[in-house]
C-alpha cells in the first residue's frame, strides 16, 4: 500500500517516518515537499498537488485552518482509505464522507509534538478497515498509545486540553515580568517551563488551535473574575472544583 503524505511540515514527516510503505509528498511548497522526501532516507519521491495518481493511502497532514480543502482537493486520490493528522475531527471527518464516501475513513490527532514522541494518539474511527489498521499498526509499532474517543468528545475536550491551556500560559508569559532566578517559586518555575516550551513552537499551529477552538476569551473572563472577586475565597474554591 502505497502513501500520499498532503503536507510536508513536522507532523507529515512523521507520520512518513512510520509508515512501512513507499511515501510521496505534496506540499504547496515544492521545496519543502522535496527536502521531506530527500529526509526520509532518499527513498520517498514527491508529486504535485494538482497530479492525476491515486495511492492505497492518503494521509494529509495539513493545519486546521487547510484540512477542510485539502481533503477536499486529495480524498479522491485514495483507492483504499483516508486519514487525517490536522488536530481535529469533526470537520475532517465531514469532509473525508463527502469526498471519500466509499473509503476507509479515520481522523487521528497525535496529542503531542513530534519531536516529543511517542505519546498518546487520540483515533476517531469513522469507517475503519485493514488499510487503517496498518496505520493503527505503525503508530503502535512506534511505541504510540492509541485513545479511541467520539469526534465530538474529541473536539469539545480539545477547547480546554490545547485552547484554554495555551491561552492560559500565553498570557501568563505576556503578564510576567523579568525577576531575579534565586526567588523564583516552584508554581512560577513550572508556568516559566510552560511558557518556554509553547513560545518555542509554531506560532501558526497555536493560532490555528485558537481559531478552531477557542480558549483565550474564557480565560480572558475568568482572569477578569479573579480580579473583580469580592469573594476571593469563593473563586478560589470554584478554581480548585
Amino acid at each position: 500500500m502505497d502513501v500520499l503524505v498532503v503536507g510536508a511540515g513536522d507532523v507529515g514527516r512523521w507520520f512518513a517516518a512510520l509508515a512501512d510503505a513507499p511515501v510521496a509528498f505534496a506540499d504547496v511548497d515544492d521545496e519543502r515537499a522535496a527536502a521531506a522526501a530527500e529526509a526520509h532516507d532518499g527513498c520517498a519521491r514527491t508529486v504535485s498537488l494538482d497530479a492525476d495518481e491515486s495511492f492505497g493511502l492518503v494521509a494529509v497532514a495539513v493545519p486546521m485552518s487547510a484540512a477542510a480543502t485539502a481533503i477536499e482537493d486529495h480524498a479522491g486520490k485514495a483507492q483504499q482509505a483516508v486519514v487525517d493528522f490536522t488536530g481535529a475531527m469533526e470537520a475532517p471527518l465531514r469532509a473525508m464522507a463527502t469526498a471519500a464516501p466509499a473509503r476507509e475513513r479515520v481522523s487521528f490527532h497525535p496529542l503531542f509534538a513530534p519531536e516529543h514522541e511517542p505519546g498518546r494518539i487520540a483515533v476517531s474511527s469513522s469507517t475503519p478497515g485493514p488499510a487503517t489498521d496498518r496505520v493503527r499498526e505503525w503508530l503502535e509499532a512506534a511505541g504510540n498509545d492509541l485513545v479511541d474517543v467520539e469526534p465530538a468528545e474529541h473536539d469539545e475536550a480539545m477547547a480546554t486540553i490545547q485552547g484554554r491551556a495555551h491561552a492560559a500560559v500565553l498570557a501568563f508569559a505576556l503578564a510576567a515580568d523579568d525577576v531575579p532566578e534565586e526567588l523564583a517559586t516552584p508554581v512560577y518555575e513550572s508556568l516559566s517551563e510552560l511558557a518556554d516550551r509553547v513560545t518555542d513552537g509554531n506560532a501558526g499551529v497555536y493560532a490555528d488551535i485558537q481559531e478552531t477552538f477557542g480558549g483565550a476569551d474564557e480565560v480572558a473572563a475568568a482572569a477578569r473574575r479573579l480580579a473583580d472577586a469580592e469573594d476571593f475565597a469563593e473563586v478560589y474554591e470554584d478554581a480548585g472544583r
